[in-house]
């Protein structure tokens, strides 16, 4: 007695699971919803110190320029997960010849993805980590600066494992 399944039940089984990834496409319009939440609260930040920065110490407007940067790196992380997640797990981004094209679009598999996301988060943990150190007098508790330096740490340690773990993939099996 044999159990294999109908022929047409598989194939539209698999046109099905293969359909749904189409699912994912709202979600990564979602991201780009957030890019212009994130893009609105940078300006709201930089209208906000504006007329403050003739009377404010330089120590305030480096805090200030280390959230606006630390808001551009989410925000070209969000771009790089948006377009390479929707490359990669979606459909191919048709650009028509001659247009401005990212470099990196069509070239990046999950696997650097996942490298490229945990060093952006490593860098927006370092300016994190800056600007509690820049702001040590304002924080009481010793031991929440302790915290923010082992998160920090487990951030970095990740990266590197990832890395690491990515390389060895890569070699060929003896």
């Amino acid at each position: 007695m044999s159990t294999r399944v109908p022929n047409n039940m598989e194939k539209f089984a698999e046109t099905l699971l293969y359909a749904s990834r189409w699912i994912l496409a709202p979600i990564y319009i979602g991201l780009s919803l957030a890019l212009v939440l994130l893009a609105i609260k940078f300006f709201q930040e930089v209208i906000h110190y504006f007329p403050q920065v003739l009377a404010a110490p330089e120590a305030d407007l480096i805090l200030v320029t280390l959230s606006l940067i630390d808001m551009a790196l989410v925000g070209g992380l969000l771009v790089m997960v948006m377009f390479s997640g929707y490359e990669n797990f979606v459909s191919r981004i048709d650009i028509d010849e001659g247009a401005d094209k990212l470099a990196w679009l069509g070239k990046l598999d999950s696997g650097s993805l996942k490298q490229k996301v945990a060093a952006s988060i490593v860098a927006i943990s370092s300016i994190h980590l800056l600007k509690v150190f820049m702001n040590v007098e304002k924080i009481a508790d010793n031991d929440k600066i302790m915290w923010y330096v082992i998160i920090h740490i487990v951030f970095v340690l990740s990266a590197i494992g990832m890395s690491l773990t990515d390389r060895l993939n890569l070699k060929p099996s003896a």
